[in-house]
């Protein structure tokens, strides 16, 4: 795959949130491997929520991209639902879903009756996020919330392995003492297209990740490793983990 590959401001200008879920999410027989990537995030979100473990108030979805599948688990365990993405561009798609606009598409369940996995009472709002600053809500006055939930975000908004350090460390900032981070990552990413165009994707190994969140101050409750991985014409990585883990109690 040839090209300009598309970073920073660069990669904040062209990023199509339509083109990324055509791409990603189109469930034809051309994305089996992505297929099969979603339905491991949701096997494993659905495992984690519904066990009663993790439950709460508040969860804080940051980088959700223009998606809501995360959520589909996630609502049931948690009154109030506070979405942020470091994109202008996919917080507009999720507003479009929001208010029920035509050609939003909606979720069927295993009863095979049509749901949207959160009521907007249960949405506070769409807030701006920036991964790489200290404070990553900014100025936006969030108390400490129950879980963290980020999926396949990370490794694309960080440019090397100690910015995804500090990302780490700011994402526990925003948990209460004893709280829940959850993340998936496509591991050993090179780079991931949208449309024609090539967006950088950070290399993680599956011990860098555990062992970043452990140094933020988090203990790794469980961490699953799949060797699935995309499709080579939309993005070249080697894997996937899905980790759960605890604030300590103390922090």
């Amino acid at each position: 795959m040839e090209g300009k590959l598309y970073t920073g401001e660069d990669y904040k200008k062209e990023f199509d949130s339509q083109n990324y879920l055509k791409t990603y999410y189109t469930f034809d027989s051309g994305t089996v491997a992505e297929n099969e990537i979603l339905k491991f995030n949701l096997k494993n979100l659905f495992e984690t929520f519904s066990s009663g473990e993790l439950r709460g108030d508040v969860l804080s979805n940051t980088g959700p991209g223009p998606t809501i599948y995360q959520l589909l688990s996630a609502c049931e365990a948690f009154r109030e639902i506070i979405a942020s993405d470091h994109l202008q561009q996919n917080p507009q798609e999720v507003k479009k879903w929001l208010k029920k606009e035509p050609g939003v598409c909606e979720l069927e369940g295993d009863s095979g009756r049509r749901r949207r996995p959160v009521s907007k009472g249960q949405s506070r709002g769409l807030l701006k996020w920036d991964s790489n600053q200290p404070h990553p809500l900014g100025p936006a006055q969030v108390p400490p919330v129950n879980c963290v939930l980020t999926l396949l975000a990370l490794e694309c908004a960080c440019h090397d392995v100690d910015a995804y350090r500090a990302a780490g460390r700011g994402l526990v900032s925003l948990l209460k003492p004893g709280g829940h981070l959850v993340t998936a990552v496509a591991l050993r990413t090179q780079h991931y297209m949208v449309g024609a165009k090539k967006f950088f994707g950070l290399h993680l190994e599956k011990e860098t990740v555990e062992k970043a969140l452990q140094e933020a101050g988090c203990q790794v409750l469980r961490c699953r490793y799949s060797p699935v991985s995309y499709s080579e014409a939309h993005c070249i990585n080697e894997g996937i983990c899905f980790v759960v883990t605890r604030k300590s109690p103390r922090a």
